[in-house]
């Protein structure tokens, strides 16, 4: 881990709500689980490009500085309301291999992607507070009408055939309002 960021990422929750904590620690789909507690879920990509990455994925992903990753970011809706923030990112060269399909998904869920191939495995997941200044906060945020001091965030890699993705999943306020 870099060095910049020793305990950025805790494999433990403290300091959690339990209406919280049972969103986050779930290790299922994510989507599937949002799925089942709307009428109408949606999701609303935000960005997808390739560009250069944070310091902490590059040391998750095995990327060196100069490397090139696609980053994709969306948020999930529940009944018109956004519950969720994700960003994925996987490295340019897998593109072309394992997850040579992730670039066309459009408002297709990753999740979908995910957790319905039996070959891809997931690492524990790791959980972070985000507030102000931290790059997924500010981008978490700009589509609540207003921010809130923290939000919970959530990442774990997914592994196919030795390729990884790191996905992050930053949970809104309105997840709370969904029955858990």
């Amino acid at each position: 881990m870099n060095k910049a960021y020793p305990l950025a990422w805790h494999g433990a929750l403290t300091s959690v709500s339990y209406p919280q904590r049972i969103w986050l620690q779930d290790r299922g789909s994510l989507t599937r689980r949002i799925q089942e507690r709307c009428s109408h879920f949606f999701v609303q990509p935000v960005f997808q490009s390739l560009r250069r990455v944070y310091g902490d994925e590059l040391d998750i992903l095995q990327l060196r500085p100069c490397e090139w990753a696609m980053v994709r970011e969306v948020y999930l809706y529940c009944d018109q309301k956004p519950v969720v923030f994700a960003h994925s990112v996987v490295a340019r060269k897998n593109l072309r291999g394992a997850w040579r399909g992730l670039s066309g998904l459009g408002n297709k869920s990753l999740g979908t992607v995910l957790f319905t191939n039996p070959k891809i495995k997931r690492t524990p997941l790791v959980f972070k507070k985000i507030g102000r200044g931290h790059f997924l906060y500010e981008r978490a945020c700009r589509r609540l009408p207003a921010k809130p001091p923290v939000l919970w965030a959530r990442r774990s890699l997914f592994t196919l055939h030795g390729q990884s993705i790191l996905v992050t999943e930053v949970f809104l306020p309105g997840i709370l309002d969904l029955p858990s």
